[in-house]
This record gives structure tokens, C-alpha cells and sequence, in this order.
């Protein structure tokens, strides 16, 4: 019984070998699970990891976009996007302040230096300082890099991002590493870039190749360009006043540019003076804190007031005469024949039906003389045509050709009248008919003239030589802290007596008058000289910020 009642006692200790073989199988499951494991979690970061930068469409919210695309291009460290920072105003401690801020708590000061230690080094990690517009996210008015290298990659990813950015307006890269080869990716990039974009500063960047003029090519729309600091010499400077204007091609967007800081020179001055002679877009120049003499100063004033035309100039004057009198001509017989018509119909319903064919046979006669039959254009024409006698022109081969082409530019200045307005202000300058509409009779005559080419502009025969009035556009010139001495100062003088005169002389109508404001202060020269002083006083009343401070002294004394 023992034994029988032994065995049924043994059989729940009987399956402990089994236990140890079925604890063994566990074990085997273990391993067998911990092995197949990793091929259950490795499946999901294998498909995070092909997102591809292409396959992202940005929002629209330049620190959303720039980290997400940065991620998927593998990068681990990259700038972060923050406000740009403002001047703080000045601290004022106060007596609470001052005594809860003691120092004797040594837990206190510990946290004091290690926050100042953070915060410094936090200043000098590479960020993408933005200025917004009214705290938007999402309007982004201007971007601010400086101090870190900014590779072709990055590049890569602001192609991305910065398109949808609709309201940028200013791309600012200081000491970042540029070379000639992220300069042209950096080109290629702004066409993508919102319209709004005006303004680009690239400073502390120097070049081998100096090739910042492809900044300035006749496709760009840049408005403002700074070039501070990139150790740009005579070469460089070349470059850049062929980009200003040649004799076949000419900026027209550039309105402001900044070369101070640099290494230009007399035969780098010379060039810049070059390329002021048919540009009449830029007005704001500087060029302080560079290399400049007397010589290159000379230069500089000369196109400035009337200056001669060299013969390769000359010539191109006389071809754009000729090819405008020949696209006069050609447009002038379409142009009688429908005023002729229009005329004829306006008279049938203004007349009666007896008087009205004696009127018309009058009246035809007279336009087969004048293209426009009325008083009023005949009078017009005429004076524009003696004008043109008085502006040397020379080009008279006929007497029929001249009334026709005197009867297009009456035509052409008034613009207001609606019968004229499709058929002529289209050829006239290229920009927007809004502006051409508002715009006086007298601006658009001038506007057009300087629009399609400044040798068109009215021009002075002495001696047997051509001289054009010279650039009047320019109102700015910074030739602050240069070499140039008394005998440059004396060509600035003569440059701003001309165009005092020429301003009295143009005081009625409406245009360029020249210079309003010119800083030679800081050269080889005494504050005392008397031709310094002159120039001084006589930009006075001209400088417009002066001019305000002047009223408003005024306003306050006498309310």
C-alpha cells in the first residue's frame, strides 16, 4: 500500500524532469523570440529613414520647414531658427530688486555663473536670426546669418524652404564662407524666391574670383545690394561697373550699392565712373573706406556734370537715332490713316448733313499735310519739333518725315487723352500703365528717354564734340575716409556748381537734379580748405534730412 500510495504521490513530482525539459523549451522560445525580435523593430526604422527631402511640401513657417528638412537631409546639428534680436533698453535697478538679489547664497551664484556661461554659449551657436512682420510665423520679412559657414547643402534646403516665404524681403550673410561656387548655387536660388525680395547683403565674404557682379546681371531684381568688407580691388571693381551699364546693356533695378570697406583704387574708381555714364537707375553710392586718389575722384565728378561722348559712343547715338526715326516712320501712315477716320465720323455726327462734306474735303486736305487735323496738336508738334532743332538732334533728312515723327511724340506725351492711349503708350518705356496714367505729360516724356537709353538723352555740340549733360540720377555718394586731396576736391566743386545750375535752369519741370547729399569728409585734406567749405554750403540747403530738422527748429520756435 505504501508503494501504491507512494506512486500516485510520486506522479505530481514525476513530470519534473519534463518540467525541466519543458522549461528548457522556454528558454529556447526565449532565444528564439529575442531573435526574431529585432527583425519586428527594425522594419519601422527602415521606413522612417528613406523620407526623402523632395517628397516634403513646406508650409509656409520658415522653422517648421527648415528642421524637418535639415532632419531628412541627416543632419544631427543644425542652426536653429529664432527673432532676431533688439537693443535692449537700458536697466534701471530697483531698491526690491537689489535686495532680493543677494549673493551670499552660494547655491545662488553657482546658478548666476552657470546661466551666464549657457547664455554665452548659446550666443555663439550658429542660428537663422529672422525679423517678422507683425509676429507671424509665417511672414518672414527678413533673414540674418552670420558667422557660420553656410554649405551647398544648406543652400539645397533654403531653395526649399524660402520660396513659399511670400512676404521676404532682405537675405543678410555675414562672414559665411561664401566661395565662387555657393555664390552662383546662391544666384540660382533668388529667382525662386518670393518677388518681394529686394535687398541682399553679402559682407565679410571675400572672393577670389571677385565674381559679385553676376548679382547685378539685367535678368536680376535686386534693389539693394551691399558689398561691405569682401577686399574687392581694381578687378573686382571692373566687374561691377560693366554690370552698372556698357554700351549695350544697362542695369535698371539697382538702387542702392554699398562698396565701402574694400581695397578699390583711381583704376577701380575709374571703372565705377564708367559704368555711371548710361546708368540711370542707381542713386545711392557708397564707397567709403577705400583706396581712392585724386585721380579716381576726378573721374567721378566728371560724369557727374557735362561730360564729352567718345567716338564709339557717338556712333551708337547716331544708330539709335536713325532706327528711331525708321520705327517712327513706319508706325507714323497706320497711325494718320486711323485719326483721319475717326475724325471723319466724329465730324458727320457733330455737323449737319449739308455742311458736313465741304468740312470734310477742308479737313482732309489739311490732314494729308498733318497727321492730326486739330489747332491744338499742330501747336504742340510744332514746339516739339523746334525743340528737338534746339537740342542738336541733326536729324532732319526731309521736310515731310520730321512733321511725322513730331506728330508721334505729341502723340506720345498725351497720354491722358483716351483715343491715343493703345495705340502709342505701348511703346513708349516699359513698366506699369498705372503709373504711366497717373504720371504728369512732362515725366513721361523724360522717363521714356532715360528708360530706353541715355544717349537718346539731349545733348550740347561745342567745338565739334558731343557732350550729354552728364548723371543727374546718382543723389547719394559716400567717399568718406579715402586719399583723395585738394585737387579731387576741386573737380567735386565744379561738379556741384553745374548742377546748382542746371537745377535753377530746371526748376519749373519736373526730373533728376543731381546730388543731395556727398560726404568727402575724413580724406587728405584740412576740415579749413576753402573749396571743402564751399561744397559744404552749397549742399546745405540741398541735403533733404537737414532741411526737415530746419522746419521743424522752425515750427518749434515759431508755432
Amino acid at each position: 500500500m505504501s508503494s501504491e500510495q507512494s506512486a500516485p504521490g510520486a506522479s505530481p513530482r514525476a513530470p519534473r524532469p519534463g518540467t525541466q525539459k519543458s522549461s528548457g523549451a522556454v528558454t529556447k522560445k526565449g532565444e528564439r523570440a529575442a531573435k526574431e525580435k529585432p527583425a519586428t523593430v527594425l522594419p519601422p526604422l527602415g521606413e522612417e529613414e528613406p523620407k526623402s527631402p523632395e517628397e516634403y511640401q513646406c508650409s509656409g513657417v520658415l522653422e517648421t520647414d527648415f528642421t524637418e528638412l535639415c532632419t531628412r537631409w541627416g543632419y544631427t546639428d543644425f542652426p536653429k531658427v529664432v527673432n532676431r534680436p533688439r537693443p535692449h533698453p537700458p536697466f534701471v535697478p530697483s531698491a526690491s530688486l537689489s535686495e532680493k538679489a543677494t549673493l551670499d547664497d552660494p547655491r545662488l551664484s553657482g546658478s548666476c555663473s552657470l546661466n551666464s556661461l549657457e547664455s554665452k554659449y548659446v550666443f555663439f551657436q550658429p542660428t537663422i536670426q529672422v525679423e517678422l512682420e507683425q509676429e507671424d510665423s509665417k511672414s518672414v520679412k527678413e533673414i540674418y546669418i552670420r558667422g557660420w559657414k553656410v554649405e551647398e547643402r544648406i543652400l539645397g534646403i533654403f531653395s526649399k524652404c524660402l520660396p513659399p516665404l511670400t512676404q521676404l524681403q532682405a537675405i543678410n550673410f555675414w562672414k559665411v564662407g561664401l566661395t565662387d561656387k555657393t555664390l552662383t548655387t546662391f544666384i540660382e536660388l533668388l529667382p525662386l524666391c518670393s518677388s518681394t525680395l529686394r535687398k541682399v547683403s553679402l559682407e565679410g565674404n571675400p572672393l577670389p574670383e571677385q565674381s559679385y557682379h553676376k548679382l547685378m546681371t539685367l535678368d536680376s531684381t535686386i534693389a539693394h545690394l551691399s558689398l561691405r568688407n569682401n577686399n574687392i580691388d581694381d578687378r573686382g571693381a571692373k566687374l561691377l561697373g560693366q554690370a552698372l551699364s556698357t554700351l549695350h546693356s544697362c542695369n535698371r533695378t539697382l538702387v542702392s550699392l554699398n562698396l565701402g570697406f574694400n581695397h578699390i583704387g583711381d583704376e577701380g574708381a575709374g571703372y565705377i565712373a564708367d559704368g555711371l555714364r548710361l546708368n540711370r537707375s542707381l542713386l545711392w553710392l557708397s564707397l567709403a573706406h577705400n583706396r581712392i586718389q585724386d585721380k579716381g575722384a576726378l573721374k567721378l565728378a566728371e560724369v557727374l556734370r557735362a561730360f564729352e561722348l567718345t567716338h564709339t559712343e557717338v556712333v551708337e547715338r547716331r544708330r539709335l537715332l536713325l532706327e528711331k526715326g525708321t520705327q517712327e516712320r513706319s508706325r507714323s501712315p497706320s497711325s494718320s490713316r486711323h485719326g483721319d477716320s475717326k475724325t471723319d465720323r466724329e465730324k458727320s455726327q457733330m455737323v449737319g448733313i449739308s455742311n458736313s462734306a465741304l468740312v470734310d474735303k477742308t479737313d482732309k486736305t489739311q490732314t494729308m499735310k498733318t497727321p492730326k487735323g486739330l489747332g491744338k496738336k499742330k501747336e504742340k508738334s510744332w514746339e516739339l519739333a523746334k525743340k528737338e532743332e534746339k537740342s542738336g538732334s541733326g536729324q532732319s533728312p526731309t521736310q515731310g518725315t520730321p512733321k511725322k515723327e513730331d506728330a508721334t511724340k505729341a502723340g506720345k506725351g498725351k497720354v491722358t487723352i483716351p483715343e491715343q492711349k493703345p495705340s502709342k503708350v505701348k511703346g513708349i518705356k516699359s513698366g506699369s500703365r498705372e503709373k504711366r496714367s497717373i504720371l504728369p505729360e512732362s515725366e513721361l516724356v523724360v522717363e521714356a528717354t532715360e528708360v530706353i537709353n541715355p544717349l537718346l538723352e539731349p545733348v550740347e555740340h561745342r567745338d565739334g564734340k558731343v557732350f550729354m549733360p552728364g548723371n543727374k540720377v546718382l543723389l547719394h555718394l559716400n567717399l568718406l575716409r579715402n586719399r583723395i586731396t585738394e585737387v579731387g576736391l576741386e573737380g567735386f566743386l565744379a561738379t556741384v556748381q553745374y548742377q546748382m545750375q542746371f537745377s535753377k535752369a530746371k526748376s519749373v519741370s519736373k526730373g533728376p537734379v543731381g546730388l543731395l547729399w556727398l560726404s568727402l569728409a575724413k580724406n587728405c585734406f584740412a576740415p579749413q580748405c576753402p573749396a571743402y567749405a564751399i561744397i559744404q554750403e552749397l549742399m546745405l540747403p540741398r541735403d533733404p534730412i537737414k532741411a526737415k530738422l530746419r522746419e521743424d527748429e522752425a515750427m518749434a520756435f515759431f508755432p
